[in-house]
């Protein structure tokens, strides 16, 4: 006799809490109401096979929550269950921070140990093929100083001649594990894309790193990737993944922009001529290099921004780039004497004329949803196409929603009260949408006691003008009232650097402000969390990337509402869309953009339970504008204020009981295979708790504690751009054999301005560049 539902899932549940309560007391952690509320929920999902959308708030240990479930899930069916992150630092945490906890927790109470494995794009590993010298040398690639002699000392001789050395014993192959990294120009050198790849017909496919990876995660229970790689198995059914009924989505307010990211397309005059320049050996490329200066000289007079229709000399262009394409696609697949190793050549300019052939078919096809707008360099001085689609809803559902269960999870999935607006970007509603479920489980925090929310009302509206005088004055008082501890997040650079400048003048050196660009962000948050006086001030990255739980951070300013850019060509197309169909363009894009970023950024405050400190907006909309009360729904549940006098002695007295900020210390490095020291509790910090003490965290970019600090071979830093006594050494010998800036620049991948100001700081002249 079946057991009915309701008594089947009490059933499930209680072998799932066993589970879920030994997983927790395996780790270290804590149980918690709403970690278990979410467990439940996706057993549930997985049972109906209705989808569900989970937001969970920072400190509920999301990741735990659905990864008991879906270990269990895996090992009753057989099949693998996909987690998918928006970020690589997240599925760094889970590969080698989280299920290899788990699986020593859940392992007696489990038929088997659960296994797991990370499955990435064929980019991140090692080509056997190519290290062996079966893809040809491409120019821009090769290893090539100034100087044949000089060759082995340059940086990019000794990074591949580095990366040769490791190919040779690394049983991975796999990008990550090389410690320290290369370049990108050292790494393609032994690396290939899915599209150049020979695939069955490579002589070396017995020995193919990435085949022996997906070979590996057929059998295992948990296989981690990313938003991007799983969007592409999805749309294009190339079988990257195994069969599997169970997906689970982190970071999914990411989604829909990873998705969209991953099929948007561009084309550029030197995207063809790098095509003609690939297939010259092969066949007659004479067309498609004057199809490139027909569209290099079509764009120049184009301006920059969205084109609703191509400009007829843009189109011709393009048309003349398509048959081109297609005479020479046709003389590369009847070539016939390209075998042997000359089969890697000819996979190089396959892959190259075949990309210049389908972006241009689509530029000239004008899709019903695709959006073309023309993008400009200007230190380049080069001009690109780009097509992406307005929407990607109906694609998801049809794709990813279509033969499995999915779960989506995150902190900010609650828009405005609902979940009504992110299920819209992603095919969740209108006719025919499929059933699913919305669950907020909350946060185990208390918002409304631990933290404020400050509106500046009486400063000026923001104005394209620049930061007002106003809200300067009122950004300093705040960091003299923290006494430093300023996380300061802004819609743009300019006006992070503006602001950066601005209080390094009015505060000096009580206060250090550091600024995003001037060194590798991990490096800027870890100086950050080390002084409670420092301030840092950054744009986007900041505003999803930075977990700095303690004393070091009890103050985030926000400048202004972070709508998307007026001239945005996606979003404006988005907005129009959706007015044309009686609808609210400016609510439905700009908003929800809005929301969301805020939700994230001012999440950036309480990351523990014992968290204190003031979210600050500068922007007096954020309570006077009939959009208000959507954003404030979005944002945690703080205690609200306008009351200045109010904060700024908050602030103060904050400061003058602060405990000293946790200790940091540098990252060591990481191998797929290296797991925390067993005695080490989940959350990075002693007691009490981190924000995700019981699982894994909404941020990944929690600093460490316990690691030893690598020696630094870094001598300077120059607009952002770290250089190294190798590097040091390839500008000295440039400057000395009287090479020009711009070829110094292109063979270490920086800007021009960079290398010379390096080169001014070292006493070195370089030569104009001869045409």
């Amino acid at each position: 006799m079946p057991v009915p539902a309701d008594r089947r899932r009490s059933g499930d549940h209680a072998a799932l809490d066993a589970l879920l309560e030994r997983a927790v007391a395996g780790i270290g952690g804590t149980p918690r109401e709403g970690q278990v509320r979410m467990a439940h929920a996706v057993a549930d999902a997985v049972d109906s096979g209705e989808h569900l959308l989970v937001q969970a708030g920072t400190g509920t240990g999301k990741s735990l929550a659905y990864l008991v479930p879906a270990i269990a899930h895996a090992q009753a069916t057989g099949q693998p269950v996909i987690v998918a992150t928006a970020t690589l630092a997240l599925q760094a945490q889970i590969v080698d921070r989280d299920l290899p906890r788990l699986a020593d927790a859940l392992a007696p109470r489990l038929p088997r140990r659960p296994t797991y494995a990370l499955v990435k794009g064929r980019r991140n590993y090692v080509c056997q093929h190519k290290l062996a010298g079966g893809y040809p040398a491409d120019d821009d690639d090769a290893l090539l100083s100034f100087g044949a002699a000089q060759a082995s000392s340059s940086r990019l001789g000794a990074e591949v001649a580095r990366l040769r050395e490791w190919a040779g014993e690394t049983d991975s192959g796999d990008r990550d594990e090389l410690v320290p990294g290369v370049s990108e120009r050292a790494w393609r050198q032994v690396s290939v894309s899915a599209h150049e790849c020979l695939g069955g017909k490579c002589p070396m496919v017995a020995e193919c790193f990435v085949e022996r990876a997906r070979a590996d995660a057929a059998d295992v229970d948990v296989i981690v990737t990313n938003h991007s790689f799983m969007a592409i198995d999805a749309f294009e059914d190339r079988a990257m993944l195994p069969e599997h009924d169970l997906l689970i989505i982190d970071e999914a307010h990411e989604l829909v922009d990873r998705v969209t990211s991953t099929i948007t397309d561009e084309l550029s005059a030197g995207t063809i001529t790098a095509a003609a320049k690939r297939c010259g050996k092969l066949a007659d490329t004479a067309d498609l290099s004057g199809a490139a200066d027909h569209l290099e000289a079509a764009l120049a007079t184009v301006p920059e921004g969205r084109l609703e229709q191509l400009p007829e000399q843009v189109a011709l262009g393009l048309a003349s780039a398509l048959e081109a394409a297609r005479a020479v696609q046709s003389q590369i697949k009847g070539d016939k004497a390209a075998a042997g190793e000359a089969d890697g050549a000819k996979a190089l300019a396959k892959a190259a004329v075949d990309e210049v052939f389908e972006v241009t078919e689509r530029l000239l096809d004008g899709r019903d949803l695709d959006v073309t707008w023309l993008s400009r360099d200007q230190r380049r001085g080069t001009s690109a196409l780009r097509v992406a689609p307005m929407s990607v809803a109906m694609l998801v559902r049809d794709k990813i929603f279509g033969e499995r269960t999915v779960v989506l999870t995150s902190a900010t999935l609650e828009l405005g009260g609902t979940f009504d607006a992110v299920a819209g970007t992603i095919g969740l509603r209108g006719e025919s949408a499929p059933a699913w479920t919305g669950l907020d489980v909350g946060s185990p925090f208390d918002y409304a006691r631990q933290a404020i929310a400050y509106v500046a009302a009486k400063l000026p509206p923001p104005g394209r003008d620049g930061t007002a005088p106003e809200s300067l004055d009122e950004l300093e008082a705040l960091v003299r009232a923290a006494g430093g501890r300023t996380l300061g997040l802004f819609s743009s650079m300019r006006a992070a650097q503006a602001a950066t400048e601005a209080m390094r003048d009015r505060l000096g050196d009580d206060w250090p402000v550091l600024c995003q660009g001037e060194d590798q962000i991990a490096t800027l948050v870890r100086e950050f969390a080390r002084d409670a006086r420092t301030c840092l001030f950054g744009t986007l990255t900041l505003w999803q990337g930075v977990d700095v739980p303690g004393s070091a951070c009890q103050l985030v300013v926000i400048d202004r509402i972070p709508f998307p850019r007026p001239d945005d060509p996606l979003a404006s197309a988005r907005s129009r869309a959706i007015a044309s169909m009686g609808g609210n363009g400016f609510m439905a894009v700009s908003a929800t953009h809005a929301a969301l970023r805020l939700a994230q950024g001012a999440g950036r405050l309480v990351r523990r339970a014992d968290d204190r400190g003031v979210v600050a907006f500068l922007d007096p909309r954020m309570i006077t504008a009939r959009y208000a009360g959507f954003l404030q729904a979005s944002l945690p549940p703080f205690w609200p204020t306008t009351d200045r006098k109010l904060v700024l002695g908050a602030l103060t007295r904050l400061d003058e009981s602060a405990a000293p900020p946790l200790p940091v210390a540098d990252p060591r490095p990481r191998g797929r295979t290296v797991a925390p020291p067993a005695a080490a509790p989940t959350g990075e910090h002693p007691e009490p708790p981190t924000s995700e003490s019981s699982g894994a965290g909404e941020s990944p970019g929690v600093i460490a504690t316990g690691a030893p600090a690598p020696v630094s071979s870094r001598t300077a830093v120059v607009d952002g751009h770290a250089w190294d006594e190798e590097a040091d050494e390839a500008l000295r010998e440039a400057g000395e054999s009287g090479v020009d800036a711009e070829t110094v620049a292109e063979h270490l991948d920086l800007p021009v301005e960079v290398v010379q100001a390096r080169g001014r700081q070292l006493g070195l002249e370089f030569t104009a560049e001869v045409s």
